[in-house]
């Protein structure tokens, strides 16, 4: 791990008198603390003492975590016995009850013991993150404490997609290495999708020689590449040998991270078709897809006995390179369209005796997950390998929402929590879609994942016993960049690592701000590209009717917020935001925040506007109510709403999909009036998936529109009290669908608009 560290830990021994601070700054929060006056220092030439020979490794670790550049590392040392003299001490005390636990005291020396060396390195994570908070141009010097600590959860994890785009074998290493310094012990590994196969198989080098490879259209948008034409050479891509694998487990292993590969199937696999079309149930050649497609009908063909046979020769390949318990199959988001019609499916039904497709899809994964218990292993899977029922011995990986979670701990299986609503690193992390680098859609921010509770409050304690942790899922599709895919972790990662690690109870929001400083101030030492959110208070357009207050809110305890006024971009000596301040005049207000460290965030921008509030409309014989229009069939913006035909109209009481209306490719727009009971100026939030437009009195107040997940758009108008014309526009593309209104004013909390303040003519 490149820790660039503390030149000073070797060189300066002075004493700092330092009060005792109110709480640690390490993230994730240890479970007890126990405060002694004084601090710790440190003399040089420190040895570092491991007394069980299982703890070189880890003792080898924090001497180069250590190491000044220019004069080495530190000494390590054996010793039965720890000494009592100045140093770090490594030790094996199993009178400490938890597997992954530590002790962390600080005294004359520190002295860092566990149960297990798991325990130990992870005590080794606190030291490092305690020093860092600690330096100071005199001397380093820790507070005299003593942690007991230990993880909730035996599954704390992250993913990454290698197949959507490929990322070297150093990357993988730094990756890991982020993953170590937060304490996480399970590193998923997305080796195989549509796009590319990333696993040399020495018993099908065509995997590799074909399935690595796609034609290069980076620089087209991911959902809008066309297929390879013939004579066209793919060259974009990677992979890694068996050696690369090898190399990287033994790098995971000496940081205790358990590395579960991920071999979909039997859908998201069109590389391995592409290189074996005899694998489908067409058998027709194919090319490896550049970007992305839908639906996914070409896949493995569960009929097919060499189907089998190759994906357990592929498995076993697998499993020799992978010591880890799981083997994770996917078996997510399979079309079964060729299932239905293929003769060898169908045989295979009938002989098995199963109803549909869905049942089929259970044999399909039952019969891998049988090959897989013979070895030992055990198979996980996305929450899709509940259908049709679930695999005797399989772990399930609930991506969907919590529900297939719950259904499979209420049937006894072991259940790893992944929610596309709070664990889906490859979302935006604010609103601002404009200036944020791109991402798949939708919106999780830090906090939304600090949120996160891993145990559904539906579970019996038993049933709860089966869910094993949590963890964050990094999809490549738009992350192109090692840079970019640091800065996605950053610092969701750091907020979910508390959540599977911290007791639920010692889970404190305003504490984690408070902590999460330190971190950032290491990622940057150790090189690492981070989010930082930008200032609160802005919108793109700011209406006022006589004056305007500048409110700008920090979303930290710590740094400052730098602004303009005359519409140039803020630097690190632009002026420092304090206190509000009103103008009565159009104003461009740039705003950004700046860490301690001298990074910031992206420049967030609002134009004050000055307006008149609109008149309100003379409805006759107004009623509480809504029209609504519903058109079926695609379209990818609301303007083209008009085209598609109208296939039913009526009335209803509130901004949302009706009750009946669950086509994936459908339209609606609602049209009536909206009630403001005084003159102001109100902030409407539209809630969509996908596409959404709010007009007000004929004028667009949010623009909403696209293909997009279920995302906050914010938007004002100045409105006299009383009736306004209102229209929503909305659509819906496939996946998941909802449209939802919000408003708030000046005396006014925010709140969905509700039926009451709707109308149309009686």
């Amino acid at each position: 791990m490149k820790y660039i560290f503390i030149a000073l830990l070797l060189i300066f021994t002075g004493i700092i008198q330092a009060q005792t601070p109110k709480e640690l700054p390490i993230i994730p929060k240890p479970v007890s603390v126990k405060y002694n006056t004084g601090v710790c220092t440190l003399t040089p030439g420190i040895t570092i003492w491991y007394t069980d020979p299982s703890l070189k490794t880890t003792a080898d670790f924090v001497s180069k975590m250590l190491a000044v550049p220019g004069k080495g590392k530190l000494r390590t040392a054996f010793a039965e016995k720890a000494p009592s003299g100045k140093g770090i001490i490594l030790a094996l005390d199993g009178s400490i009850p938890q597997e992954e636990g530590y002790r962390l005291v600080s005294a004359n020396n520190i002295v860092i013991s566990g149960k297990t060396a798991k325990g130990v390195f992870y005590g080794v994570q606190t030291l490092y993150q305690l020093i860092s908070a600690n330096k100071t141009t005199a001397a380093v010097a820790i507070p005299r404490v003593v942690i007991d600590d230990y993880p909730r959860f035996p599954w704390r994890g992250m993913h990454l997609d290698v197949s959507r785009h490929f990322f070297d074998k150093e990357f993988i290493k730094k990756y890991i290495d982020l993953l170590a310094l937060h304490k996480m012990n399970t590193f998923h590994w997305h080796l195989v999708d549509d796009q590319g196969w990333r696993i040399e198989i020495k018993k099908y080098p065509r995997l590799t020689e074909v399935g690595a490879w796609r034609v290069d259209h980076e620089d087209l948008p991911w959902n809008n590449r066309p297929a390879q034409k013939p004579g066209e050479k793919a060259t974009y891509g990677g992979f890694y040998t068996q050696d690369d694998i090898k190399e990287i487990v033994a790098y995971a292993a000496d940081r205790f991270i358990t590395i579960v590969p991920e071999i979909e199937m039997p859908a998201h696999a069109t590389c391995a078709v592409a290189a074996y079309p005899y694998l489908s149930c067409k058998q027709q050649p194919l090319t490896v897809p550049s970007g992305g497609f839908w639906p996914i009908t070409d896949i493995y063909c569960a009929g097919n006995d060499s189907v089998f046979l190759f994906l357990q020769d592929v498995l076993t390949e697998v499993m020799a390179l992978f010591p880890g318990k799981y083997i994770h199959v996917g078996g997510d988001e399979a079309t079964k369209t060729n299932w239905e019609t293929c003769p060898k499916c169908q045989a295979r039904m009938k002989a098995e005796n199963l109803k549909d497709v869905g049942e089929l899809q259970n044999y399909f994964i039952s019969r891998i997950d049988k090959f897989l218990t013979s070895k030992g292993r055990t198979l996980i899977g996305w929450d899709e390998i509940l259908e049709g029922g679930l695999a005797e011995n399989a772990t399930v990986m609930s991506w969907r929402g919590i529900s297939g979670g719950i259904h499979a701990a209420r049937m006894r299986h072991d259940v790893v929590m992944t929610p596309a609503s709070h664990c889906y690193f490859d979302y935006y992390q604010s609103k601002d879609k404009e200036i944020e680098p791109p991402a798949f859609g939708g919106l999780i921010d830090f906090k939304t994942v600090y949120s996160y509770e891993p145990v559904p409050a539906e579970l019996t304690p038993e049933e709860a016993h089966h869910i094993l942790g949590a963890q964050g899922n990094m999809w490549s599709e738009f992350l192109t960049t090692k840079s970019h895919t640091e800065y996605m972790a950053l610092p969701r990662l750091t907020a979910l690592s508390e959540v599977v690690w911290t007791p639920a109870n010692l889970k404190n929001e305003a504490s984690f701000l408070s902590r999460l400083n330190n971190l950032y101030n290491i990622y940057s030492s150790l090189g690492y590209n981070y989010h930082i959110p930008a200032p609160g208070g802005l919108i793109d357009t700011m209406i006022f009717i006589n004056t305007a207050s500048i409110d700008l809110k920090n979303p930290f305890p710590f740094g400052k917020i730098l602004y303009t006024l005359d519409g140039s971009a803020p630097n690190l000596k632009s002026k420092v935001y304090t206190t509000p301040q009103k103008i009565a005049s159009q104003t461009t207000v740039k705003a950004m925040l700046a860490l301690d460290n001298g990074k910031t965030s992206w420049v967030k921008q609002g134009v004050f506007v000055l307006k008149t509030p609109d008149a309100p409309a003379e409805v006759s014989a107004p009623v509480n109510g809504l029209h609504f229009n519903y058109y079926e069939g695609a379209v990818n913006s609301v303007n083209q709403i008009a085209s598609l035909p109208l296939v039913k109209s009526g009335n209803t009481t509130k901004i949302a999909i009706p009750e009946g209306f669950t086509s994936d490719v459908m339209a609606f727009t609602f049209d009536g009036w909206i009630k403001v009971p005084e003159t102001g100026v109100y902030t409407f939030k539209l809630i969509s998936d996908d596409g959404s437009q709010l007009l007000i009195n004929s004028k667009i107040v949010i623009n909403h529109d696209g293909p997009h997940g279920p995302e906050p758009r914010e938007g004002q108008v100045a409105l006299q009290k009383g009736l306004h014309k209102l229209q929503v526009k909305y659509f819906e593309a496939g996946g998941g669908e909802t449209v939802q209104l919000y408003i708030r004013g000046e005396n006014m909390p925010e709140k969905e608009v509700s039926p009451e303040m709707l109308f149309i003519e009686k």
